[in-house]
């Protein structure tokens, strides 16, 4: 992090002390390139002291860096490597008079300074999740105090505090139901497709809505133990846990500076010692050893065909928030699954209409729509777009009334009409049910579908079915992702068995969880982590923020995925995709393949120039070509991706 004196940053425009390493590489690439430039016009003092500026600028943050590794933890690491490269090669430029040299040293700088930038911007994503986790519950609750309604902050709140509920309130905290009866949408949270209805006894949720009754909560445990409060603290866990593909990597990069530090040292001092060789050429060629060593086309082969695969996610629709994350997707065995939203399209819809004997379809359908234009209930809302859809006008009604989580009522035409559970329509009923409707009820609700019934005064004209439908592609999907190598999906959901086995069934996942809460989530996912090591994880809601953040690389869908999931997640699938699933696995496996082919050009090159140092061959200007030369060749390897 790069340091500003308190007083400076409260002259400071927001984003510059929100991103100063972003702003002091920006500043870096300029100085270089203008430095660059007055070099090639001659203006030899003017090109030195500006590429000077980009070294302080562009640098300070990596020598801080490894100047208190090395004085904390008595270990060197790249950053460190590269001040050192870098200060060597300006070194020898001035020396010799061969200021480009200087520019050499300057991109060395650059690149490290890039890649201390793009860690800021991922600290303050993390700032970010949580902030935007926060913001899921009021500030305030209603309390009940003797009767009388207190505003009172939710962090104030205390076990067996009376908490009022009104329509369409935010709740604040978790609570058990004392009074009251409603229904709550908890897709939030638990992911449920369908509002759940809610009455004395029953729990309710921080971060979930009310619908249209009101509830008198008892608050049974501290706000700070609510489950929303709970996601929040798996999402920190999962951010802030290092895996251990990078702690390899920081041991290797320490390693690394130790062997060529050492060697550099050894190289310039052994030989005048031992071999009575001169100073001069010694210091030269333990220089010229440290350009040629220093990991450039090392650091080169990575990012520019990660970035480059980036850029192609993005032609592409898919959103990728962090370079490191090409490999991981490349690398997935098993890919878990939220219902809905993700493998559903998270809509409501009429999918079946069972009329009784001598109605049509459309008189049902027609009756029943009347009804539920009155209702806000999501159930009501689908009804009511079937009825568009088909083009069949709705009847005007008289004396509507709607019983909270059993259905509504009216006049049609001057005719008593219900609409809603079997136990509502069947009160008073003269004649028995047709057993053939009860039997395809049953059908229906064993698929998972909820069924709503229709009445008119003594007589049940039918029923519909309504469910959220399966995206077209999925069924599609997962069986070419097993055909690509992924040993398992699995689908994780809060809805209950008997409708996520039908999604299951119908998409071809190979294996099903249900009735799960958050948290219950992330258990799962840590279970497949152990079973098939690298897990995704691809989701669309508050719920499935946990998961995405404990799994390997956690996926959102773009189009209705919440904001929280799309934070917390690391790839997004804009325009609520699901098949550029395959295509992001696809760009992640191609980007390593050429990673692979760069890595061992780097290795081959550094090799090479190093054996031809120690054999006396290697003049400083062919040692510099041959360093940028392999950098440059690594680099448009790594562009490659950009035309994919």
């Amino acid at each position: 992090m790069v340091y500003i004196p308190i007083p400076l940053q409260k002259r400071l425009p927001p984003w510059v002390q929100t991103y100063p390493e972003a702003i002091a590489a920006g500043f870096c690439a300029g100085l270089t390139m203008l430095g660059w430039l007055a070099l090639q016009m001659h203006w030899l003092g003017l090109g030195v002291w500006v590429l000077f500026a980009a070294y302080v600028i562009g640098g300070y943050a990596s020598a801080r860096e490894g100047l208190t590794t090395l004085w904390q933890e008595r270990e060197l690491d790249v950053d460190l490597l590269m001040i050192v490269a870098a200060l060597g090669a300006a070194a020898l430029g001035l020396w010799q008079q061969d200021y480009h040299l200087l520019v050499d040293g300057a991109v060395l700088i650059l690149i490290f300074a890039l890649s201390g930038a793009l860690e800021d911007i991922a600290m303050h994503r993390t700032e970010r999740n949580i902030r935007s986790l926060m913001q899921l519950t009021p500030d305030t609750a209603r309390v009940l105090v003797q009767g009388q309604e207190k505003q009172v902050a939710t962090a104030d709140l205390r076990v067996g505090d009376r908490i009022l509920i009104k329509p369409g309130d935010l709740i604040p905290t978790d609570g058990l139901v004392a009074e009251g009866d409603s229904t709550v949408n908890q897709a939030p949270i638990t992911g449920e497709s369908i509002p759940v209805e809610k009455t004395l006894g029953d729990e309710v949720f921080a971060g979930t809505i009310n619908g249209s009754g009101v509830l008198l909560v008892d608050l049974h445990k501290p706000p700070e133990s609510s489950l929303i409060q709970r996601v929040i603290q798996l999402v920190e866990q999962a951010k802030t846990s290092q895996p251990p593909s990078q702690q390899f990597l920081e041991r290797f990069e320490r390693g690394y500076a130790r062997v060529i530090v050492g060697a550099g040292v050894l190289l310039a001092t052994l030989p005048p010692l031992i071999l009575g060789w001169a100073w001069d050429i010694t210091i030269y060629r333990a220089l010229v050893f440290l350009v040629v060593a220093s990991p450039c086309a090392l650091m080169a082969s990575i990012m520019p065909a990660l970035l480059s695969g980036i850029a192609r996610g993005a032609r592409q629709g898919i959103l990728f928030k962090d370079g490191a994350l090409l490999e991981t997707i490349g690398q997935v065995k098993a890919i878990a699954f939220d219902k809905t939203g993700t493998l559903t399209t998270g809509l409501l819809n009429v999918s079946d209409q069972i009329p009784a004997p001598g109605i049509t379809p459309e008189q049902l359908l027609q009756i029943a729509a009347s009804l539920e234009t009155y209702s806000e209930h999501p159930i009501a809302q689908a009804v009511v777009a079937a009825a568009h859809q088909g083009q069949i006008p709705l009847q005007p009604a008289a004396a509507v009334q709607a019983s909270i989580g059993r259905g509504i009522s009216g006049e049609l035409d001057g005719l008593p009409m219900q609409v809603g559970k079997l136990a509502y329509i069947s009160t008073d009923l003269a004649t028995p049910i047709d057993p053939t409707l009860v039997q395809a009820s049953q059908r229906l609700e064993a698929g998972g579908k909820t069924v709503i019934w229709v009445r008119r005064q003594q007589q049940v004209l039918g029923l519909l079915a309504v469910a959220d439908q399966v995206r077209p592609q999925s069924a599609q999907l997962l069986q070419t992702l097993r055909r690509r190598g992924i040993a398992a999906t699995v689908m994780l959901t809060g809805d209950n068995h008997a409708t996520a086995q039908t999604v299951a069934t119908e998409t071809g996942v190979t294996e099903l969880y249900a009735d799960l809460l958050p948290e219950d989530k992330v258990e799962v996912v840590k279970r497949l982590q152990q079973q098939y090591g690298t897990v995704a994880m691809v989701g669309d809601g508050i719920n499935d923020a946990p998961a995405l953040a404990q799994a390997s690389v956690g996926i959102a869908m773009g189009g209705a995925g919440s904001d929280v999931a799309l934070e917390t997640a690391d790839i997004v699938l804009m325009a609520d995709r699901l098949e550029k699933l395959e295509q992001a696995i696809v760009i992640g496996q191609r980007s390593q393949q050429i990673i692979r082919q760069n890595i061992t050009l780097a290795l081959v090159s550094i090799s090479l120039l190093m054996v031809a140092n120690f054999l006396g061959e290697l003049t400083l200007p062919a040692g510099v070509l041959g360093h940028e030369g392999s950098t440059l060749l690594v680099t448009l390897n790594g562009l490659r991706m950009l035309r994919a």
